[in-house]
């Protein structure tokens, strides 16, 4: 997620067919009437550089409050590539982004097109722009440029564990979100974002929709399957957040304590293996104190950092980088760099960052998405405690992933309670996880299974890195997923790629 980040098994034992017959729908939502629909103008993309000439997008209007359909409307972006056999279309395939604050737009011609043949074939592929990211109708809490860097954002506690800057930094955010944001930063949220989905799904004409969500995606297809079950056709999520409905993106930030354990062994083996030109250490076992006494340096005697922000490279900066360069292995060797200069005194160029204003939209979004999912503690003694006991337990983490996010001053309570994830509804959703992964490592991803019960079947992938299918050359999982997306069959029961 941008502020991020960016999420679960219990078996029930009544048949899911059973189930599907027995059960009233799960929502209240009036779902529209795709007779009715409105209509959709698609034209050329504009802004989307490179895109495939064969897609193309459309702005369809949506309820900035769903509770107040005729009340103010808002724009998502929508974008489309047609099924490429119109004799084997089967219907939409939705490319539901991670974050929040990350957007599909452009994937109908990016990694839509490293989808098998048979699967293009039938699907009609569909990106979007959430609400509230541009060129959807955005969202900006005119944030101070300072508060826009990760290792801001990412609540890193002070070098003595305080978190009191932290509580100051929340408080800082909230407010401007609050005064800048308008009142649609009021209504961005998970629950109103699988809306929006259904919306579209009406002015797509169709009945049911396929979807691969990533990451916070997985989230947001996990509560469009729970509130409209049956307009799912096959659901597959990929890289998946633990669904705790008490605590929500909470959950999602305290996974990184595990997820970084998981995952820094893998890097300590590549960062100390003979052959690399960016080695740190004659052995892995090294690594890992290497790193701490670095941070802990860092934190004593900051290194000027022209260009970057902060402009310093100071323990937590370390940290941050630590934890985006485990998200997959094509990052160590910056990771490794970054702490080879260090132990020299020295930096390497500062690394380039997106404009401000795309910064600012994406932070409004994720801040927006997180706090409004669910309330947050408010209480600086509740974040101290856990940051320290976290410190004890975790200490490449540092206490962040227990710490106050900007929620914790959030204005706003959240207009309704988290989704619950159940077993209830079709038995339709194919989960691929690698068992590495730093933002939403592995136990998380074995609780959405089990919330989800018979309606799900895992794929556990013997890789490292965010993001599983058609993402890191494992050819049992992607043969699993593209199975299942090409002709609806599943394993019959959860499966171990090595």
């Amino acid at each position: 997620m941008s502020l991020t980040t960016s999420r679960t098994l219990a078996l029930t034992a009544v048949p899911a067919a059973l189930l599907v017959a027995l059960l009233p729908p799960l929502t209240a939502q009036a779902v529209p009437d795709p007779t009715s629909r409105p209509s959709l103008a698609w034209g050329p993309c504009e802004g989307t550089g490179d895109a495939d000439p064969r897609q193309k997008c459309a702005t369809l209007q949506v309820p900035m409050d769903h509770a107040d359909p005729d009340g103010p409307q808002i724009s998502l972006a929508v974008s489309r590539i047609p099924a490429e056999s119109p004799a084997s279309r089967r219907g939409t395939l939705f490319l539901i982004p991670g974050g929040p604050g990350g957007s599909s737009l452009d994937d109908p011609s990016g990694k839509g097109q490293k989808l098998p043949q048979d699967i293009r074939d039938q699907y009609d592929l569909i990106g979007f722009a959430p609400r509230g990211l541009a060129p959807s109708t955005p969202v900006d809490c005119g944030l101070e440029y300072a508060d826009l860097a990760t290792s801001t954002l990412r609540p890193w506690p002070a070098p003595d564990g305080s978190v009191d800057g932290n509580m100051a930094t929340a408080e800082r955010i909230a407010t401007a979100c609050a005064h800048n944001g308008g009142e649609l930063i009021r209504h961005i949220s998970t629950r109103n974002n699988a809306r929006d989905l259904d919306r579209l799904r009406a002015a797509l004409g169709e009945r049911k929709i396929s979807a691969w969500g990533v990451s916070y995606g997985t989230y947001v297809g996990a509560v469009y399957s729970q509130m409209f079950p049956h307009r799912t056709d096959r659901i597959v999520l990929d890289s998946n957040d633990d669904p705790d409905p008490t605590r929500v993106a909470r959950a999602w930030l305290a996974g990184h304590e595990q997820g970084v354990e998981d995952t820094f062994p893998h890097f300590a083996a590549w960062a100390s293996a003979p052959d690399n030109p960016d080695r740190i250490a004659d052995t892995a076992a090294e690594v890992r104190p290497l790193f701490l006494r670095l941070a802990a340096r860092l934190d004593r005697e900051p290194i000027p950092w022209p260009g970057a922000n902060p402009e310093e490279l100071n323990g937590n900066v370390l940290r941050q980088t630590m934890l985006d360069g485990l998200y997959r292995p094509s990052r160590y060797p910056a990771l490794a760099k970054l702490m080879l200069a260090a132990r020299q005194g020295t930096v390497p160029p500062a690394p380039s960052a997106p404009p401000e204003s795309v910064l600012q939209n994406v932070t409004a979004v994720g801040a927006g998405t997180l706090c409004n999912d669910v309330a947050w503690p408010e209480s600086a003694a509740v974040y101290q405690k856990d940051v320290t006991e976290s410190r004890a337990e975790f200490p490449l983490t540092a206490g962040m992933p227990r710490n106050a996010m900007p929620c914790a001053a959030w204005p706003y309570e959240p207009r309704e309670a988290p989704v619950r994830i159940t077993g209830r509804g079709p038995s339709n959703v194919l989960l691929i996880q690698n068992e590495r992964d730093v933002a939403t490592p592995l136990s998380g991803a074995l609780k959405l299974r089990e919330a989800l019960g018979r309606r799900a079947v895992m794929v556990t992938v013997n890789s490292t890195g965010h993001d599983a299918y058609l993402a890191n050359g494992n050819e049992c999982g992607d043969r699993t997923v593209s199975h299942y997306l090409s002709t609806g069959e599943r394993p019959r029961r959860d499966v171990y790629c090595r």
